[in-house]
């Protein structure tokens, strides 16, 4: 590990990553509060959730560039310190259709933490350690999950969600200065906790966003990944926003209690996390995207015929855990999709995954509100199951035609 990926900056990664998580998943539990409170159905209060995810996909394209050519440190934190004064405006919404806007512009910058922190340890990481590295990351924001699920129920019967977006306002300014503080003790060393190998890179990058831009959508694989990260969004995160709905309607869950379940997603993905680097030495990448399907297929295929909702808790658990075994693979994937434009190319890759994101919660939604979530489950569990049967086959192919290739001989 390059000496400027120090534990200190990575804790404070860490911490930007889990405030990020927090609050895209807080609205999962808060959609039947914010139907009964504005007066309509949970169908069209996911736009807080839809519209968050269209922005944040959107802005990973100014993002990357970004990242890439004033230093990722530096932009993380400054999006995180956007995002606390974004939820400042989110917290004093009047109506439906403003705290939708306030959303959206919360998603525009926390759009920045992620995606430059993967590229970020891609810069500053050796390739045997970035697996281990990524995964400690994996942990923070899948902690963020968690509890942005449970307390984002948690909210809905206590201090109400107003109150809830303070604490995540405060959240992120504390996350904000943190980094802050470490992207000028970079930037006293002229190097922004970059690593020479990241300059390098970046030295040798295009100069203009097009340039970067083009640079990875020439490669066609990384515009395979990008098709499929766009698909796995629309997929598993379009459902994954309905469980807490589902549980409350169908398994009379209190909100609490359903934000609490669907929680168990995120315990499955800390439980891939742990295990990630025995399973990767026995399965491989095809294996883990393999596994990872098979996982997403029964987890959403039990929340669709659950006959109790105790069944909901190993479901959740299941699901989240085939999710991370798939997502991660593809995570791995986009990091070297173009390493001399790594921070857009991993851009680009968020900014698929959540503009598919976008476009599942709103045919999902629809489908929802005019049947129930039980359809919605069923296609999904069906079509995860052929997807990562696709991303397995893709990657065997590409794996083969690299080995055969004369450069790998």
């Amino acid at each position: 590990m390059d000496a400027n990926a120090s534990p200190a900056a990575l804790r404070r990664i860490a911490l930007c990553g889990f405030a990020s998580m927090f609050t895209m998943r807080f609205c999962d539990a808060l959609l039947p509060a914010l139907a009964q409170e504005f007066a309509t159905t949970s169908g069209d209060t996911a736009r807080v959730i839809s519209g968050f995810a269209l922005a944040y996909g959107v802005m990973q394209l100014f993002y990357g560039p970004a990242g890439d050519k004033f230093g990722k440190l530096r932009v993380i934190a400054l999006a995180s310190l956007g995002c606390a004064l974004a939820h400042s405006v989110a917290l004093f919404a009047p109506n439906l259709d403003m705290l939708a806007w306030a959303r959206m512009l919360c998603g525009a910058t926390a759009a920045g933490v992620i995606p430059l922190a993967m590229a970020w340890i891609g810069d500053n990481v050796a390739y045997q350690q970035r697996q281990v590295r990524l995964a400690q990351l994996l942990s923070a924001t899948v902690s963020g999950m968690i509890a942005g699920q449970w307390l984002g129920g948690v909210a809905a019967v206590t201090v109400g969600w107003r109150m809830g977006f303070a604490g995540i306002a405060l959240l992120f300014l504390i996350a904000g200065l943190a980094l802050w503080q470490q992207s000028r003790q970079g930037r006293n060393s002229n190097n922004d906790g970059n690593s020479a190998a990241g300059n390098a890179a970046n030295a040798a990058a295009p100069i203009s966003t097009s340039a970067r831009w083009g640079a990875v959508l020439r490669e066609p694989w990384a515009r395979k990944i990008l098709l499929l990260a766009a698909i796995e969004g629309a997929l598993a995160y379009g459902a994954l926003s309905f469980i807490p709905q589902h549980l409350h309607s169908y398994g009379g869950l209190s909100l609490p209690a359903a934000g609490a379940s669907l929680a168990l997603f995120g315990l499955g993905g800390i439980t891939y996390s742990r295990l990630a680097g025995r399973l990767l030495a026995r399965w491989g990448e095809v294996g883990l995207a393999r596994i990872g399907g098979a996982g997403l297929c029964l987890g959403y295929g039990l929340l669709a015929w659950l006959p109790h909702w105790a069944l909901a808790l190993p479901a959740c658990a299941l699901a989240g855990f085939g999710f991370y075994a798939l997502h991660n693979t593809l995570q791995v994937q986009a990091t070297q999709m173009a390493p001399a434009a790594r921070g857009t190319a991993v851009a680009l890759f968020a900014c698929t995954l959540f503009l598919g994101q976008s476009v599942g919660i709103s045919l999902d939604g629809w489908v929802v509100d005019r049947y129930s979530a039980i359809p919605v489950f069923i296609s999904t569990a069906l079509s995860l199951l052929g997807l990562s049967a696709v991303v397995a086959w893709l990657i065997q192919r590409q794996q083969r035609q690299q080995s055969q290739s004369p450069s790998a001989r």
